[in-house]
This record gives C-alpha cells, sequence and structure tokens, in this order.
C-alpha cells in the first residue's frame, strides 16, 4: 500500500508556500502520494482559537527572519507580501473547484497563486488583480469564478476545513501520515521519517 501525505494548506501561508515547493520532491524520493488538503486557514483560527503569529510583533518578526533562512536553505524565492493579510476566500474555493473540476489545471493554480503571493508580491486582495494572474496562467477567470461560486465548492471547503478541525489541525501547513501529525514546513525531515518507517 503506498503511504500517503495528507497536505493541509492555505495558500495566505508563507510556511504552506515554503512547504509545497519541498513536498512534491519529498513524496518522489520516499514513494509516497501526496494528497492536498486545500482548506480556509481563518475558518481553522476562528474554530481554533488560534491566530496568526503576526499577530504577536516580536514572534512575526522572528517569523519573516525564520522563513527567510529557510527560503534561502531551499533555494528557492520568497518575499514577504505588503498586502497580507489575503483574504483567501475565493483563492481557497478556486482550488478546490479545480481539484473537483480540473485536477490536471490543480498544479497550475498553485503555481500561479502561490507565486503571485509570495514572489511577485500580488495583491490577491483584488480581484482584477486574481482575474489578471488567473488569465497569464492560462485560466478563464469568469469561467472559474463560476465554479468558485457553486453550491458544491463552498461545501466542499467547509467540508475540508471542518475535518482539519477534527483531527487537531491548528494551523498551515499540517501533514499527516497515517494518524501522525505533523504542523509548520520546518518539520518536513519528521515527515519524510514518517514515510520512512
Amino acid at each position: 500500500m503506498t503511504k500517503q501525505v495528507a497536505f493541509y494548506f492555505d495558500v495566505g501561508s508563507p510556511a504552506a508556500y515554503l512547504a509545497w515547493t519541498q513536498l512534491p520532491a519529498l513524496c518522489e524520493a520516499t514513494r509516497a502520494e501526496l494528497v492536498y488538503k486545500p482548506m480556509l486557514l481563518g475558518g481553522v483560527f476562528k474554530a481554533t482559537g488560534n491566530s496568526a503569529p503576526a499577530a504577536v510583533p516580536a514572534k512575526g518578526q522572528w517569523m519573516l527572519q525564520d522563513l527567510g533562512r529557510h527560503a534561502a536553505y531551499y533555494g528557492v524565492p520568497l518575499v514577504f507580501n505588503p498586502h497580507f493579510p489575503i483574504n483567501t476566500l475565493l483563492l481557497m474555493r478556486g482550488a478546490v473547484a479545480l481539484q473537483q473540476e480540473q485536477p490536471e489545471r490543480f498544479s497550475d493554480y498553485l503555481e500561479a497563486v502561490f507565486k503571485a503571493i509570495w514572489v511577485e508580491q500580488k495583491n490577491m486582495n483584488d480581484p482584477n488583480v486574481v482575474g489578471q494572474v488567473l488569465a497569464a496562467a492560462g485560466f478563464e477567470p469568469q469561467g472559474l469564478l463560476a465554479l468558485c461560486e457553486k453550491a458544491d465548492t463552498k461545501e466542499a471547503l467547509k467540508a475540508i476545513t471542518t475535518e482539519a478541525v477534527q483531527k487537531g489541525v491548528f494551523g498551515a501547513p499540517t501533514f499527516f501520515v497515517g494518524d501522525e501529525m505533523h504542523f509548520g514546513q520546518d518539520r518536513l525531515d519528521f515527515v519524510r521519517r514518517a514515510l520512512e518507517k
């Protein structure tokens, strides 16, 4: 039986972005299946009483430095977005919609959105900017928006978010290997060890 990594994420999290840059290669090296679980981080925070690290100024300042160190270590770009925090409701609905309706375009969508936020500093709170980013990535923005507004899409995002909270998720990124939970992109070595058991 192929081992799996369930990856609970929200594109508005810089730590989730860093994890996303590393997980495919990690899973390939360990012959594990990567299962994407797009959730709404704001919903998780609300349900668990958690908040973003930036809510504590000293922690937020340290977190920026730590994420920068990890990006340099991984050899990937990371530029903090001046428009942070990003309201990701529509973006995460888009991820769920594509996962359900056009799975072959799911990875293209994640690449476009993650890079727009965490490399190109785009204001993804602005629907016009979102439309431009998606069009540049080969998507038809109005068609994707229609998928985001479907009741099935909305319910699927709610369901994954509820599932995450019920499993003990309190932030992003969170990974599960079987029932073993790991939180934070700086725990990828532990994810690898769990897969190699």
